[in-house]
């Protein structure tokens, strides 16, 4: 793929950006207003989903570790 292929790529995401957003009919200040607080929100998301969703799944695994994965091994030895 060449350059000006890749940048009417591009432009052409843009375009349906504008289009599905519907933010082709705002004015430039508030073009510029929704973007920031669009990437804002996804900044947000991916930084939050970063740090919190392998904390929850260490707490989920563990949780159904406990659940199916038999009993401890202190409880085992109480046994024997």
């Amino acid at each position: 793929m060449n350059f000006k292929n890749f940048r009417e790529y591009l432009s052409w995401l843009y375009f349906q950006y504008l289009l599905i957003t519907g933010i082709y009919v705002l004015e430039p200040w508030e073009k510029s207003i929704f973007n920031s607080v669009l990437f804002s929100a996804i900044a947000m998301v991916v930084y939050t989903s970063y740090v919190f969703i392998p904390i929850h799944m260490r707490l989920a695994l563990e949780f159904f570790h406990e659940i199916f994965g038999g009993q401890p091994e202190s409880t085992m030895t109480l046994m024997n």
